[in-house]
C-alpha cells in the first residue's frame, strides 16, 4: 500500500527522518545487490513491456514517502538491470566500481556540491587538483599539462579537440574564440578508418564535418600505418590538421605505435590526440606499457575512469599538454561568479558549469588501488582476456580472430554447414551471443571487425576471477552444443 506524506514544505527541514529511512532502504539493497552478484543473471531478465508497465504508474496528485519510493523502484526495476557490476559482465568496455569509489560516490550525492569553481566547493576543487596530478603520474603523462574531468571519454574528446581546434587555427592567424568558424580555414582532421564513434561525434559538436575527416589506413590489427599518416600529411600542407590516434582498438584493443607516428604529425605541424578510453591505462603497468611507448609525446588525450580505473559512471578525464590552448577553448567569465586566483577553477578547463564534483569517487579509487593496485587491476583484465579469448576460440564451432591484445579479444562461431557464407557465419555468431545472455551465465557483446561478424570480449572489471573465466568458458561451451 503506498504512504503518503504531507508536502516537503510542511514538513520540519531538519528531521532527520527525512533521509534516514530512505538511505536506509536505498543502502540495504545495495548491499543485497552487490552480495548475490554471483548467483543473478548477468543479462536483464524484464522485457521492456514489463518495465514500462511497473514503472509507468501515473504521476500522483499527492507526494509519496520517500522509503516508499525507494521500496517501488527497487520492486519495480526487478529484471532490468544489467549485471555490469559483476565479474562476468564482457560487453562494450564497462568497468565496475571499487567500494571506496562507490562510497564516496554516495557521499557526493549527499554532499551535493557544485564543482564549478573553488568558491561554490572548496573540497571538490582540492580534491580536483590532487587527482589531476595523480592521473598524469600513473599514466606518464606531462605534470605541466592541463586537466579536466568530465562526464566520460566523449566529453574528454570535445575538450581536448576544442583545445587542439583552437591551438591549429591560432597558428593561422585565426581568433576563434573572437569570430568564430565562419570563414576559417578549414581544418583537416586525420584519423585511423578503426576510430570510435565518440571521436566522430566530439568533431561533429565542434562544427567539423565527415567531409574534414580523413581515414587513415590500418594494418591486420587496426593500427594506423606510417606512411598512410605521412601520405596524408603531405596532401593539402598548409592546412591546419589534428591528428588522432589510438591507445586501444575497440575491437582488438591494439595500439598505434605512437614511437612513429606523434613525430611524423609534428613535423607537419599536426596537433595529436591521443583516444584512450581504456588503453591509455596500459602506462599504469609495467608489463604493458610499452604498448603505449612515445603516447606522452603527444598534445592531448582522452580517458574514462568508469572503464579501468572502476570508478561509478560519470567519470572521464582530458589532458592537454598546453594548458594556455586549452583553458582559451573552455574558459568563461562572468561578474556573477567568484573566482580565486590561487587554486584550480574547474569551469575554467572543463564545458560544463553546473557539475557533480565527480574528483571524490576518483580520489577514493586511486587511494584504495595505490599505484600497485591499479598495475595489478590492469595486469589481471587483460589475463583474463587472454584466457577467455584463447579458451573459447579453442571450443569446437570458434574462432579466434586475432592474438587477445591489453583487455580485449574477439572470437566468431562458425556454422559448420557445408558451403556456409559469411553471412551464416554471422548468423552464427549473434544466436550464440543471444543464446550466452539468456544463460544468464556471461554477457558478450557484438561488432563487425573487417567485415565480419564477431563477440567481443572486453574485461575491465575489478571483480573478475579465474573462477569466473572457468565458469564461463564451461557456459559457452554447453551453449555451442546445445544450439
Amino acid at each position: 500500500m503506498t504512504t503518503t506524506r504531507a508536502p516537503l514544505s510542511d514538513v520540519p527541514t531538519r528531521t532527520p527522518a527525512l533521509f534516514e529511512e530512505a538511505l536506509r532502504q536505498a543502502y540495504d539493497n545495495a548491499v543485497a545487490y552487490l552480495g548475490g552478484l554471483g548467483g543473478r543473471p548477468v543479462a536483464a531478465t524484464a522485457d521492456r513491456k514489463t518495465l514500462r508497465e511497473r514503472l509507468g504508474r501515473p504521476l500522483a496528485e499527492q507526494g509519496t514517502a520517500a522509503e516508499q519510493v525507494i521500496a517501488d523502484l527497487v520492486a519495480d526495476v526487478e529484471g532490468g538491470i544489467l549485471n555490469t557490476a559483476g565479474g562476468r559482465f564482457f560487453g562494450w568496455v564497462i568497468g565496475g566500481a571499487v567500494p571506496a569509489a562507490l562510497a564516496a560516490d554516495w557521499l557526493t550525492g549527499a554532499w551535493d556540491q557544485n564543482a564549478a569553481v573553488y568558491a561554490t566547493a572548496p573540497a571538490a576543487a582540492v580534491v580536483e587538483e590532487i587527482v589531476g596530478a595523480w592521473l598524469k603520474e600513473i599514466l606518464g603523462l606531462p605534470q605541466g599539462a592541463s586537466f579536466a574531468l568530465v562526464s566520460g571519454c566523449q566529453m574528454a574528446h570535445a575538450t581536448s579537440l576544442a583545445s587542439a581546434r583552437h591551438a591549429v587555427l591560432a597558428r593561422h592567424g585565426w581568433d576563434l574564440e573572437g569570430r568564430g568558424l565562419f570563414g576559417a580555414p578549414e581544418i583537416r582532421v586525420l584519423a585511423s578508418d578503426q576510430k570510435h564513434g565518440s571521436v566522430a561525434r566530439a568533431l561533429r559538436l565542434l562544427g567539423i564535418g565527415r567531409s574534414q575527416i580523413i581515414d587513415l589506413a590500418t594494418d591486420g590489427m587496426s593500427r594506423v600505418e606510417p606512411k598512410s599518416l605521412e601520405d596524408a600529411l603531405l596532401r593539402k600542407p598548409e592546412a591546419p590538421k589534428i591528428v588522432v590516434l589510438q591507445a586501444g582498438d575497440i575491437n582488438t584493443g591494439a595500439c598505434d605505435p605512437f614511437e612513429a607516428l606523434v613525430p611524423i604529425a609534428h613535423a607537419h605541424g599536426a596537433w595529436v590526440h591521443v583516444d584512450g578510453a581504456f588503453g591509455l591505462w596500459a602506462a599504469a603497468s609495467a608489463e604493458h606499457r610499452h604498448l603505449v611507448r612515445g603516447v606522452e609525446r603527444a598534445d592531448s588525450w582522452a580517458t574514462d575512469g568508469h572503464k579501468w580505473l572502476n570508478v561509478p559512471h560519470d567519470c572521464g578525464y582530458a589532458f592537454v599538454a598546453h594548458p594556455e590552448a586549452h583553458r582559451a577553448a573552455m574558459s568563461q567569465r562572468s561578474s556573477y561568479v567568484a573566482y580565486d586566483g590561487d587554486v584550480r577553477d574547474e569551469m575554467e578547463w572543463n564545458p560544463e558549469w553546473s557539475r557533480r564534483a565527480r574528483g571524490f569517487a576518483t580520489y577514493a579509487a586511486l587511494r584504495q588501488l595505490g599505484r600497485t593496485g591499479v598495475n595489478s587491476l590492469v595486469d589481471r583484465c587483460c589475463a583474463y582476456a587472454r584466457s577467455l579469448g584463447t579458451r573459447i576460440g579453442q571450443l569446437r564451432g570458434a574462432e579466434l580472430l586475432s592474438e587477445p591484445t591489453l583487455n580485449q579479444a574477439m572470437v566468431r562461431f562458425l556454422d559448420r554447414r557445408v558451403g556456409a557464407a559469411e553471412a551464416d557465419h554471422a548468423s552464427r555468431t549473434d544466436a550464440v551471443i543471444e543464446a550466452i545472455a539468456a544463460s544468464g551465465e556471461a554477457f558478450f557483446t557484438g561488432s563487425i571487425w573487417k567485415g565480419r561478424r564477431v563477440m567481443r570480449i572486453s574485461v575491465c572489471n575489478w571483480r573478475t576471477s579465474e573462477e569466473d573465466v572457468d565458469r564461463v568458458v564451461a557456459a559457452v561451451e554447453r551453449v555451442l552444443r546445445t544450439i
